[in-house]
């Protein structure tokens, strides 16, 4: 459904709106302009209540409810025909979110919290034409906050903010424009990114052999519609996590290279570059699997350093992974 079918009209069969995206910045904007959320380290959901029901949905518009039923009916609280973004989480004991936990799901329900920052379409009425400071006081007024639900923290101090995330070994921090406007699907940097520690998600698009199914696997990001090549990566995996990954990706053996900018002249300075002779030792993958990971700093060649493998991300769009930093 686009958001133009519910304008200013009851909407009885509402759906899924493709998610607004967040561009990377290096540095964080600051002014009256902006306010500024945690950059929370979950999955996106959005919650849609048609008549009676609630249905969650991934970024990619694929359903949870049958993996977060509590989740559902903790939302059964909103308006019929309302639909709302947020973030699902998984919370360690300390009260930290926790990606792994949450992906690889084996905690408690009281783990497991949604933090809603947006609203879409309130009781059938479009709402993404608004300004975002319209739009959160219409969300504060309509989301049943309970033990799964709250609402995002929004400050508009962004030293504080910053502060605040660097104390708590948080991930980012997310500025938002107040008078912008929901453009679904669209990276305009009407809301901002910027991460505390490098790292981000990239495409696997390849892997060398090994004993246990790869030894490293070979990643890049999307430039455009080519996929650039940009490192290997052997650090970050038990054997456990190995053969899940091996377990995901093995099915996607194509013959071709995915990445434009392969071969290379020359193994570089830091060791990545692949020439034509290492890439005889690659097997190539359809560019369909992602996955999160970090690493020290990019080089001049679009390479990575001391890249570590953090997980894999289904909930993430291969075509919309681009370099962030």
């Amino acid at each position: 459904m686009s958001a133009a079918t519910t304008n200013k009209q009851d909407a009885p069969n509402i759906g899924f709106i493709e998610s607004m995206e967040c561009l990377a910045v290096p540095v964080i904007p600051e002014g009256p302009e902006w306010t500024y959320e945690i950059k929370l380290d979950g999955f996106r959901l959005e919650a849609v209540k048609d008549g009676s029901e609630t249905t969650l949905f991934s970024r990619r518009g694929n359903m949870l409810n049958q993996k977060f039923p509590y989740i559902a009916a903790a939302l059964k609280g909103l308006p019929k025909n309302t639909i709302i973004d947020g973030e699902l989480v998984a919370l360690d004991d300390e009260g930290r979110t926790d990606f792994n936990l949450l992906q690889n799901f084996r905690s408690a329900e009281s783990q497991i919290h949604y933090y809603a920052f947006d609203i879409l379409v309130s009781k059938g009425k479009d709402l993404t034409h608004l300004p975002l400071a319209e739009r959160r006081a219409i969300l504060e007024k309509i989301v049943p906050v309970n033990d799964h639900i709250s609402l995002s923290v929004v400050q508009t101090d962004s030293r504080a903010m910053l502060s605040f995330v660097r104390q708590h070994g948080l991930e980012g921090v997310v500025a938002k424009r107040v008078d912008g406007i929901y453009q679904p699907g669209k990276r305009t940097g009407l809301w901002a990114k910027h991460r505390i520690n490098l790292g981000q998600e990239f495409v696997i698009g390849g892997y060398t052999k090994g004993t246990q199914g790869f030894d490293a696997l070979i990643i890049g990001f999307y430039r455009g519609k080519e996929l650039i090549y940009a490192a290997r990566v052997r650090a970050g995996f038990v054997p456990a996590t190995r053969r899940e990954v091996f377990a995901q990706i093995k099915d996607l053996k194509t013959e071709r290279c995915p990445f434009v900018n392969l071969p290379e002249t020359g193994a570089g300075r830091w060791g990545q570059g692949l020439t034509a002779d290492k890439m005889k030792e690659c097997v190539w993958l359809r560019p369909e699997a992602v996955g999160r990971f970090d690493f020290l700093e990019w080089t001049g060649a679009d390479h990575l350093r001391h890249t570590k493998f953090v997980t894999l991300r289904d909930d993430k769009d291969p075509q919309k992974v681009v370099r962030e930093s």
